[in-house]
């Protein structure tokens, strides 16, 4: 008997499996969530093992600074990686959390998804393909494997597909319109999920046939809202609130966090970005220093953290600055470019009949208040009461019964502003000219290269519609070119002011920096028609790879799309102008061409 112990405990692994299962574009509407009609047997079965955080956030409502966030245990933000697909390089010493596991002889797998907004510091993964698997890893090996399941991102919702479910049946949220296509679009997500749950029971049956299942943490989780309309892409709870569920089998409970109990679901708030720091953790190896994620999962996991945040910055070709916090109860949005409404014109987006339909019933007024938010221009905040609000449909912000809520959250959203370093308070082309390539993360902790409190100031100054013209116009004598950059956004969210603002904006046409000139040309052709001809101009000139870089020439292209169709010999030179992008960021090419396509159309 005591042979046969010993001999156990010698099998016995000394470190525990970790499996992953994600899926896309999904939020939580699944049977253990309590979405009617939704049938997910194996994920329920699944959560009656397992722990199901409630009120778990995403940090970004897209696929790749979701992703660069999760690997990296830092929110994008903070490496100036939150613009979709921005391919960044890391600074030196920033590794990602597989890396870490692979020193301490973990086997990695993903399979397969990647899309990060960041270029990878060497190798991440022993396999990364579609063939990626735990199997080929060596006997005895501990493993850490991802299996990413894409059946329910936001391209298989508008695909030929045979409903499952009659679309009558299905609830529709208050800001869409009631309409077939709208209908139709949500039945099919919804069964989308059931199909992606029987892909999930196959991964957990084949744990078990390996007969792994008893030394595996598994965790299940989406990458953000799900791939419709003011789901994905909005940086409000719709867009960002995701499933979150931990299994830790019995010989595992030692390591891990002791609210983590089979069949049991937990209001602690617990963010995406703390899943690589946890798995760490789990592991036995120490998170590293400085990163943004926190430990939730292991028995030395601290205290739960008072609000989780979000970012949403340019999405695919349209540019765009907010940022928002949850404390489990309200949800605060500060949106940063007021000129801009929600409903931005992202053409993969329209690829969905239900924003094609939503949109057209705005522009000829068919909809409600509610439902035309969405196109409308922005306030500055919105305060959401979840208990009492779930929709998001009600603006608390100037409720007087509400400002101990809003301050309280707006104190904390600009702690976790400052305390993270967010480089997003700089347009995308000039952090890239001022940072370089490479740069070493204590670039951005120094406030001589990027004084982010006062561009902070800047931008909650700048982001209203009205008042305090002298103010912005002191902006723009300020020498660092970021503080010149929100002048000119002040003026376009003030068009009452052009009068005033016109000079300023005139002079900075002539700004040293490119962005500096756009985004001041922007402004004039917004709020002063005579200027027009020459703010054309101007971001004609500006729209060069070549001369200013491809995030600059984007910034150009969304501020004469704003303006309207250009003319065949605009559209010659603004080819010209893209010459040599693709050699430059195959990805960002892809979102010129969108720009250009839109250039072209009658309005």
């Amino acid at each position: 008997m005591i042979s046969l112990l010993l001999a156990l405990m010698a099998a016995a692994p000394e470190k525990p499996n970790i499996l992953w299962l994600s899926c896309e574009d999904m939020g939580p509407h699944l049977g253990f969530c309590g979405m009617p009609g939704v049938r997910t047997p194996h994920l329920d079965a699944l959560a009656r093992r397992s722990t199901w955080f409630r009120k778990a956030w995403s940090h970004a409502p897209v696929c790749a600074p979701s992703r660069t966030g999760i690997i990296l245990g830092r929110h994008a933000s903070s490496v100036g990686a939150e613009p979709m697909r921005s391919m960044v390089s890391l600074p030196e010493g920033v590794s990602m959390f597989p890396q870490e596991l692979m020193k301490a002889g973990y086997y990695c797998t993903n399979n397969s998804k990647e899309d990060y907004s960041v270029e990878k510091p060497g190798r991440v993964w022993h396999e990364s393909s579609a063939k990626a698997h735990y199997r080929n890893r060596a006997s005895g090996q501990p493993f850490f494997a991802v299996f990413n399941d894409t059946i329910t991102h936001e391209s298989q919702i508008r695909n030929k597909h045979a409903l499952a479910r009659d679309p009558a049946s299905v609830t529709i949220p208050p800001y869409w319109p009631d309409t077939p296509e709208v209908r139709h679009d949500w039945s099919q997500y919804l069964d989308r999920i059931e199909e992606m749950d029987a892909g999930i029971g196959k991964r957990i049956v084949e744990l078990e046939k390996a007969g792994l299942a008893d030394s595996t943490i598994v965790v299940f989780f989406s990458d953000h809202g799900s791939g419709m309309p003011r789901h994905k892409r909005w940086a409000g709870n719709s867009g960002l609130r995701v499933p979150i569920l931990v299994h830790v089998p019995k010989m595992w409970t030692s390591k891990a966090a002791p609210y983590l109990r089979p069949g049991s679901s937990t209001d602690r708030l617990a963010g995406l970005v703390d899943l690589g720091p946890s798995m760490l953790a789990l592991a036995g190896i120490e998170p590293p220093a400085g990163i943004d994620g926190r430990d939730f999962l292991s028995a030395k996991a601290g205290d739960p953290p008072a609000v989780l945040w979000g970012h949403r910055s340019r999405m695919d070709e349209r540019l765009d600055l907010v940022r928002s916090v949850f404390d489990g109860r309200f949800v605060l949005v500060r949106n940063f470019h007021l000129q801009r409404p929600h409903g931005q014109h992202v053409a993969y987006q329209f690829e969905t009949p239900t924003t094609r339909i939503w949109k057209g019933l705005f522009d000829r007024g068919k909809l409600n208040a509610v439902q035309s938010r969405f196109w409308m221009p922005r306030e500055a905040e919105e305060l959401y009461d979840l208990d009492a609000d779930p929709h998001e449909t009600v603006n608390l912000a100037d409720s007087p019964a509400r400002q101990a809520d809003a301050d309280r959250l707006r104190r904390l959203l600009r702690e976790r502003i400052l305390k993270t370093r967010d480089l997003g308070f700089v347009p995308e082309g000039m952090l890239e000219t001022m940072r370089g390539a490479n740069a070493p993360l204590e670039w951005g902790a120094r406030d001589s290269n990027y004084p982010l409190e006062k561009l902070l100031e800047a931008a909650l100054l700048a982001a209203r519609k009205e008042g305090e013209a002298g103010r912005i116009l002191a902006l723009a004598g300020e020498s660092h070119p970021g503080l010149r950059y929100w002048a000119a956004m002040g003026a376009a969210c003030r068009p009452g002011e052009s009068a005033t603002l016109r000079p300023m904006l005139l002079g900075l046409l002539a700004d040293a920096s490119p962005s500096v000139r756009v985004a001041a040309a922007d402004a004039l052709a917004r709020t002063s028609r005579p200027d027009t001809p020459k703010a054309r101009e101007i971001l004609l000139a500006a729209a060069s790879v070549k001369e200013n870089g491809l995030p600059t020439t984007l910034e150009a292209l969304n501020a004469l799309d704003a303006m309207g169709r250009a003319s065949p010999e605009e559209l010659t030179r603004l080819e010209k102008g893209l010459a040599g992008a693709d050699k430059v960021n195959p990805r960002l090419r892809s979102y010129t061409e969108r720009l250009m396509e839109s250039l072209r159309r009658d309005r």
